[in-house]
């Protein structure tokens, strides 16, 4: 059995580069989980996780993340990404994630919709949010990128 993650933090990036895989590793790195292995999880915060804002993952770390990511080679596009984590007091939390092309904004109220939605069918309260959200204008080729790494 994996232990369950007791930190956590939120973040989101965006980067330009000569192919969509490089963007997307470009706003991985400027996240901070770049020289991490990403292992991509659902959307459970488990209870107790620590909101851990400065938390630095050790490079080549196997890393469970949540995360929305969009790449674009649509010059002048505006694409973003978020992530919302609703939280509720002594009991697990939601993450929730969203990429379109869209403004920041636009993102971040998608995003917090679907966590009080995930809240409402679960019949928790809800009792705080927390958001990372980036919009990013393509140049040639470009990714927004937004995520809640879980660490040990």
């Amino acid at each position: 059995m994996l232990p369950l993650p007791k930190k956590f933090f939120v973040t989101a990036a965006s980067a330009e580069g000569r192919t969509e895989l490089t963007a997307f590793d470009g706003a991985l790195l400027k996240a901070r989980v770049g020289n991490t292995n990403l292992l991509r999880v659902s959307s459970i915060l488990p209870p107790g996780c620590e909101f851990c804002p400065e938390l630095v993952i050790p490079e080549g770390a196997l890393l469970p993340i949540a995360y929305g990511a969009i790449t674009s080679t649509e010059p002048g596009q505006l694409i973003a990404a978020a992530v919302g984590v609703g939280i509720k007091k002594n009991s697990f939390g939601v993450i929730m994630e969203y990429s379109g092309h869209c403004s920041k904004s636009e993102a971040e109220a998608e995003v917090r919709q679907m966590v009080e939605e995930a809240f409402l069918i679960r019949g928790l309260e809800l009792d705080e949010v927390k958001i990372a959200s980036t919009e990013h204008v393509v140049e040639k080729i470009g990714c927004a990128f937004a995520a809640v790494p879980l660490w040990y």
